[in-house]
């Protein structure tokens, strides 16, 4: 491990230790407190995968999710935010370089956020496109300095002869968050401090070279970037096991004390029933650990040699992450099952983790039809 991995994991664990009762605040604002997002900023979380010649860290991405895991650990929200915010800098060098160049001319630690989802519509306009849309789960745009969208680009014109309309061509564009409307949509159970609101453009004007095709690298390389949507599904499980190692250790400190609960025959240290059942939620840790961080380490291996594209690594990366989702969910419920009812109360450690667990298990890339690929590829092999 580097000493630049090793400096971030302290000072996430200093940060971990220090903001408890922030944590609450979170849910409450549905948003993270500005003072934790500085304090990212200031351990170098939105450098992570910056280029070096950006003055980023370009940092590998094992070590990367490992820092994400910590983050996640400290809470299922704190994780997320981080996810996206540091993520999306694995997007950005698919903008043109004079744009990118723009957006990290004051330094690398830009804030990202947006969504990717298919809800904008661009006619040609004077000076670029004019775009309108309104798109949802922008995790962290209260934070952001630029925010990002994908919209379907509606041409003034048609192929001659053409008896149909052609189905538009879809792009993705940035543009900095204040000209971006932020809707109050966030009311949610689970993950409520991502503020992952609605953000809306009302006819804005958006210059050409603030667009770019996502997954088509243009102009800059290097292992972090020439395979992004290969990574994308690492990044979910990492915040995922932190929640999942959050709600171990948690458990675990409960049982710690002493306590003996209503009705149970010796306290929850001392049953035979407790430790059964606290160690296999425990296997099933290590496990996923042990699964995301093989995965990942063959990810990037591929990364370097250049070989990431690869299908069947997709597939593996795909698999993996539904897996460790559905693995995830299962530890969360089951350490909230053993602490019995406090667990139930809304100050409760546990209860929170199992609102983020389920509400980060809802995303479309963790769903189990996404097991279908593995199949079907699985099947389509032993035919060859």
């Amino acid at each position: 491990m580097s000493v630049t991995t090793q400096h971030m994991l302290n000072e996430v664990a200093k940060l971990g230790a220090s903001i408890h009762e922030p944590i609450r605040q979170h849910d409450q604002m549905r948003r993270i407190s500005p003072e934790v997002i500085a304090k990212l900023r200031s351990i170098g979380l939105f450098r992570m995968f910056v280029p070096r010649r950006f003055g980023g860290l370009e940092m590998d991405m094992p070590s990367a999710i490992e820092v994400l895991t910590a983050l996640g650990k400290i809470d299922g929200s704190v994780g997320w935010t981080a996810m996206i915010g540091a993520g999306a800098a694995l997007v950005a060098p698919e903008l043109p370089e004079e744009t990118y160049e723009r957006i990290y001319a004051s330094g690398p630690d830009v804030m990202f956020a947006g969504s990717f989802l298919p809800s904008g519509v661009a006619e040609p306009a004077h000076g670029g496109w004019r775009v309108t849309g309104r798109w949802p789960f922008a995790s962290g745009c209260s934070h952001a300095e630029w925010i990002f969208g994908l919209c379907a680009m509606h041409e003034s014109t048609q192929p001659q002869g053409s008896t149909a309309p052609e189905k538009p061509a879809m792009r993705a564009f940035v543009l900095r968050a204040n000209e971006w409307q932020i809707e109050d949509t966030w009311h949610v159970m689970g993950l409520r401090g991502t503020g992952s609101h609605h953000v809306a453009l009302g006819e804005a004007i958006v210059p050409e070279e603030n667009f770019f095709l996502p997954a088509e690298q243009r102009w800059f390389s290097g292992p972090l970037y020439d395979a992004v949507p290969r990574f994308i599904p690492l990044l979910h499980a990492a915040n995922n096991l932190g929640i999942a190692e959050g709600a171990i250790a948690d458990l675990t400190a409960i049982a710690q004390t002493g306590r003996r609960q209503q009705r149970a025959a010796t306290s929850m240290r001392e049953s035979e029933y407790f430790k059964i059942e606290l160690g296999r939620a425990y296997a099933d840790l290590l496990a996923a650990r042990a699964f995301l961080r093989d995965q990942t380490q063959q990810h990037w291996n591929h990364a370097l040699a250049g070989t990431l594209g690869e299908k069947a690594l997709d597939i593996a990366g795909s698999q993996m992450t539904v897996w460790m989702s559905a693995v995830c969910v299962r530890i969360v419920d089951t350490c909230l099952a053993l602490a019995g009812s406090n667990a139930l109360y809304e100050h409760a450690l546990l209860e929170r983790r199992m609102r983020d667990i389920h509400a980060a298990a809802q995303h479309a890339a963790l769903q189990p039809r996404n097991y279908l690929a593995g199949g079907t590829f699985l099947l389509d092999s032993d035919r060859r």
